[in-house]
Order: structure tokens, then sequence, then C-alpha cells
């Protein structure tokens, strides 16, 4: 009768120990959980943290909405966005990130001037059309034979200005477009 209990407690920690060693086998020997080095000691900034990363939900939020689903605001909607791409619609487009809010163009050399090439940067600030929505940096390269011997300058206040200008005139088209759409629509 020992016997038997001795052998069903030698089954049941080798049991234990083969299962502890799958489990510690699938996590490559490391065990789980983070770096307490990469995140903050205090709570409230480790949720803060964890929900501008998009690793977490907030219950207000999902109380607020009577649908089950997200919101979500797509590229289509924003008029500055879509007038900000159909002016620059000639260049070629190095970078697009709406949710981040930042346009980037690859280099763009004009036919007449070969040595000289432009790249633009837009960062959208707010989602309003007005005068201070955008950050527009325009950089000039002006080559000399080659690639390898060039210079970069952030330049040309007036091309800043008037391309501020033409995205917002489109963007308050677009805008008047939509309102009217809407209205049609009702």
């Amino acid at each position: 009768m020992n016997s038997k209990y001795y052998f069903i407690k030698i089954f049941k920690i080798l049991s234990f120990v083969t299962l502890f060693g799958f489990f510690q086998y699938g996590c490559n020997g490391k065990l789980p959980g983070g770096d307490a080095r990469k995140f903050p000691d205090d709570p409230k900034l480790r949720v803060k943290q964890n929900l501008e990363e998009g690793r977490g939900f907030k219950l207000n939020d999902m109380l607020k909405s009577g649908s089950k689903g997200g919101v979500f605001e797509f590229a289509s909607s924003n008029e500055l966005w879509r007038a900000s791409l159909d002016v620059i619609d000639f260049m070629p487009l190095a970078s697009v990130n709406y949710s981040g809010g930042i346009i980037i163009t690859d280099w763009y050399t004009n036919e007449r001037i070969q040595n000289e090439s432009i790249k633009i940067t837009i960062r959208f600030l707010t989602n309003e059309i007005r005068s201070d929505a955008l950050n527009i940096k325009i950089f000039t390269r002006k080559c000399k034979e080659s690639l390898i011997n060039c210079k970069y300058i952030q330049s040309n206040k007036s091309l800043v200005a008037e391309l501020k200008k033409e995205i917002l005139k489109r963007a308050t088209k677009f805008q008047i477009e939509d309102k009217e759409k809407k209205k049609k629509k009702k």
C-alpha cells in the first residue's frame, strides 16, 4: 500500500517538473514580465504611458459610445490632409503618416534646374483650418557635379507662405463642398 502512494507522489512531482520545463521552454528561458527599467515607478505614470502607447483601454471610453466599435477618423474626412496631398501631388512621397500628422516628400528635381532639388515636410498641429495648423519646412539641396558634393539648406520662407496659403484655400474649398454634400443628403 505504501509503494502505491509513493509511486503516485513521484508521478505528481515528475509531472510538475515536466510541465514546468515545457512552460519554461515556451518562454524561451525568460519568465514573462516587463523590464522594470523601461517603465516608471509611479502607477499613474505607467497607466498614462500604456494608454499613450495603445496598450490599454479606458472603461469610460467604452461606456460613452452606444456602439460596440471604436471611433475612427479617416484621412478622407480631414480637409487639411486632403488639401495638402492635393497641393503636393506632383512630388514623390517618402513618408505619409496620418496618425502621426506628417507628410514628407522625397527629393524633387525640376527638369529645368538639374543640380537643385527640394524636399517638403508638412506637420499637422491641429485639424482645424487655420494658419497656425501647419508647420511647413522646405529644404533645398544644391549639388555640384554629383550627389556627393551637395549643400542642404532650409529655405524659402516665401515659398512656405505660398504653399500654406494654397493648402488653406483648398482645405476651405473642401470643407464648403463637404457641408454642401451633407445638406443635400438631408
